[in-house]
C-alpha cells in the first residue's frame, strides 16, 4: 500500500523585504567598519533576493510592536517571553489559514476526513497549541489524534512526514494533516558575532500544510508517492549548528564549517540510502535539497556531481523566500509538485540538514495527473500506480 503527499499548501506572512534593503537596515543598526564589511559581504553573497516576515518594518512611523528603536535609532531587543507572545498571536492565524487553503485545494478531502494532525515548529511554543487551534478553526473531529514536533530545526518536516507515512501504513483510512510553521525573524539578535550576522541574513518566516494519505490520488492532480525515509548523523558537526533558548530570543550557533561538513558526508549518506532503493543515483533527475544557504546547495551539487537544473527548485526557493527552517523543503517540494509539463513518473531525492549535525532524506516518486498522461503511456503508468 503506497502513501501519497496529495497536496502542499505554502503560506507567507504579509510583509516582505528585499535583501538589499534588509542589508542596509542592518548596517544602520550595527555601525562600524568591521560590521559594515561583514554584513555587506554576507548579504550580497546570500543567494537571496526577498524574505518574508510577520514583523512590520522598523522605524518611527512603523506599527512595530516587538522590536522598537530608541531616540538614537538603536534597536531595543525584546525578551524571549515577548517574542513568544508575538509568535503565539501570529501562529494561531497562520496555521489555520494554511490548513484551510490546503483542505480547499486538495481534491476529495474534507475536515471530517482528518484523523491525525502533526504540527512542526522550532521558533515558538504555547499550550494548548496550534494543534488545538486547528481542531477549532477547521472544525476537525474532536477525536483527531494530535502530535507536535518541536525544536528539531530545519530538518523537522521529514520526521513529520515519516510519522504521517507510518500512520497511513498502520491505518488504511488515515488522513494526516502536517502543518509546519516557522517565524524565524522573531529571533533577530543584534550581536557582532558571525553566527548572529549570518543567521540574520538567512532566516525568514513561512508556513506550509500537507495532506498525506494512502488514498489513490485524484485523476486530475499530481502527487508524490512516498518510497522511504532515512536519518543520518555527521557527529563532527554537533558543535557547529545548535539552537538554544536564551534571554533575548533563541540563540543560534551556525558555523561557516557547516557546508564543508555536509559536503564531506553527503555522498556516502546518499549512496547508503539508495543501496536498497529501486533507483540509482544517476536515475534521480530531481533533488529537493533544503537550501539552508547558497554554499550548502553549491557543496551538495559539487559532491553529488549534479547538474545546475537538478537543484533549480532549491535555489529558486532560497532566492525568493530565504531559509524558513523546517518549512523550506516543503516549498521546494511544492514547486516540484506544481511544475508544468511533467507527464512521466520520476524519482526525487529530498534532504534537509539541522542540529546534530543531522541529515534527513526522503525518496519520493512524482506521479503526474493521470488525465494529462500522453496516449501510449497510460498502460505503463497504471502498472506503476497499481
Amino acid at each position: 500500500m503506497k502513501t501519497y503527499i496529495h497536496h502542499i499548501e505554502p503560506l507567507l506572512p504579509r510583509y516582505s523585504y528585499r535583501q538589499d534593503y534588509a542589508r542596509d537596515r542592518m548596517v544602520g543598526w550595527m555601525p562600524g567598519k568591521r560590521n559594515r564589511r561583514l554584513i555587506n559581504g554576507i548579504y550580497d553573497h546570500s543567494g537571496i533576493d526577498t524574505r518574508y516576515s510577520v514583523l512590520p518594518d522598523f522605524g518611527p512611523h512603523a506599527e512595530q510592536r516587538l522590536f522598537k528603536e530608541d531616540a538614537e535609532g538603536r534597536i531595543i531587543e525584546p525578551t524571549t517571553g515577548e517574542r513568544n507572545s508575538y509568535y503565539r498571536e501570529c501562529a494561531r492565524e497562520m496555521v489555520v489559514e494554511a490548513s484551510r487553503r490546503a483542505m480547499e485545494k486538495a481534491e476529495g478531502f474534507s475536515a471530517a476526513d482528518i484523523t491525525h494532525v502533526v504540527t512542526v515548529s522550532c521558533t515558538g511554543f504555547y499550550n494548548p497549541g496550534p494543534d488545538l487551534d486547528l481542531i477549532k478553526g477547521l472544525g476537525l473531529p474532536k477525536s483527531t489524534e494530535r502530535y507536535n514536533i518541536g525544536f528539531m530545526g530545519c530538518y523537522a518536516a521529514f520526521p513529520a512526514l515519516r510519522m504521517a507515512h507510518q500512520f497511513c501504513k498502520a491505518r488504511s483510512d488515515a488522513v494526516v494533516l502536517v502543518v509546519c510553521l516557522e517565524l524565524c525573524t522573531l529571533h533577530l539578535q543584534f550581536r557582532e558575532e558571525a553566527d548572529s550576522l549570518l543567521a540574520n541574513s538567512l532566516f525568514a518566516d513561512g508556513s506550509a500544510a500537507v495532506i498525506v494519505s494512502a488514498r489513490k490520488p485524484a485523476a486530475n492532480r499530481p502527487a508524490l508517492a512516498i518510497e522511504s525515509f532515512a536519518s543520518a548523523l555527521a557527529p563532527e558537526g554537533e558543535s557547529e549548528m545548535a539552537w538554544e533558548v536564551g534571554d533575548r530570543g533563541f540563540d543560534i550557533r551556525l558555523s561557516t564549517y557547516v557546508p564543508g561538513i555536509i559536503g564531506s558526508n553527503i555522498t556516502g549518506i546518499v549512496d547508503g540510502v539508495l543501496e536498497n532503493a529501486p533507483w540509482s543515483r544517476e536515475e534521480i533527475g530531481t533533488w529537493a535539497v533544503h537550501p539552508g544557504g547558497r554554499s550548502i546547495v553549491d557543496r551538495v551539487e559539487k559532491e553529488l556531481d549534479l547538474r545546475p537544473e537538478q537543484l533549480e527548485d532549491s535555489r529558486e526557493t532560497l532566492r525568493q523566500y530565504g531559509n524558513m527552517s523546517a518549512v523550506t523543503v516543503l516549498f521546494v517540494l511544492h514547486r516540484i509538485l506544481n511544475r508544468e509539463g511533467l507527464d512521466e513518473t520520476h524519482p526525487i531525492c529530498a534532504m534537509a540538514f539541522g542540529p546534530g549535525l543531522t541529515i534527513e532524506t526522503a525518496l519520493l516518486e512524482y506521479q503526474p495527473a493521470r488525465t494529462s498522461v500522453p496516449e501510449g503511456k497510460e498502460r505503463k503508468l497504471a502498472a506503476v500506480l497499481s
